[in-house]
């Protein structure tokens, strides 16, 4: 059975991404990343101490789409460690999941709802996380 191997990032709306990034910056001490309005804190697997992770911390504009149709304020990313085989398993147990899969150097993504409507995104990290 496939399963959730941990956190991927949290992702959450607001109506001034960059001005709500620097206030976290300045009291929390985020790292705020330049390529885009949020953090990556970056960590290394507890199994396999050489492979490089990270757990992603990013604010979208508050009339995103990307969170679904409902639209919640808020969306999870959860690391799996076979994308394929998770999305096969629950459309298997009757889970709506989009039909859409994204691979790019950061991975692949893919996207399901739950019962409440809110939808999560699945992320299979690559073998090897690019620099930076």
């Amino acid at each position: 059975m496939e399963r959730v191997t941990g956190i991927g990032g949290d992702f959450f709306k607001t109506q001034d991404p960059k001005a709500l990034l620097a206030w976290y910056a300045e009291k929390l001490g985020v790292p705020a990343e330049e390529s885009f309005p949020g953090a990556a804190f970056r960590w290394r697997e507890a199994d396999d101490p050489d492979r490089l992770g990270q757990t992603i911390w990013s604010l979208f504009p508050a009339n995103t789409s990307y969170f679904g149709a409902n639209s919640p304020p808020f969306m999870i990313n959860y690391r799996v460690a076979d994308l394929d085989r998770m999305l096969a398993q629950l459309r298997a147990a009757g889970v709506s999941v989009d039909e859409k899969v994204e691979e790019s150097e950061y991975g692949k993504f893919g996207w399901a709802t739950d019962p409440d409507g809110n939808r999560f995104e699945l992320w299979q990290p690559p073998e090897r996380m690019p620099e930076g």
